[in-house]
């Protein structure tokens, strides 16, 4: 069974950094998309950050310059490094996985989801 485990969340003041990972296990992860979602209380989850198998990386206009995802394949892990975070970046976090044919940002191309971390910016 395919498993999600998400960490790294926590709270930080404005202009602080956090670095997330999503460890995956039982998928061969090298051949999976990636991403990582965000959803704020009464909002619709979004997209961060994503990462084709290949390498090649979409961002949310809210996250370019701040934040960098990245996968080390040989831990099955990926990672989100977030800088210079603003109170508006207050979410749940999520990782996905899934194979995303053309459309990398969008949630429904995921098969698979973590159970999400909390990240929360004071001001």
């Amino acid at each position: 069974q395919v498993q999600l485990v998400e960490s790294g969340g926590g709270l930080v003041q404005a202009g602080g950094s956090l670095r997330l990972s999503c460890a995956a296990s039982e998928l061969t992860f090298s051949t999976y998309d990636m991403g990582w979602f965000r959803q704020a209380p009464g909002k619709e989850r979004e997209l961060v950050a994503a990462m084709r198998w290949s390498g090649i990386t979409s961002y949310a206009e809210s996250a370019k310059g701040r934040f960098t995802i990245s996968r080390d394949n040989a831990k099955n892990t990926m990672y989100l490094q977030m800088n210079s975070l603003k109170p508006e970046d207050t979410a749940v976090y999520y990782c996905a996985s899934g194979h995303t044919g053309r459309n990398l940002t969008s949630p429904y191309e995921y098969s698979y989801w973590g159970q999400g971390t909390q990240v929360t910016v004071s001001s």
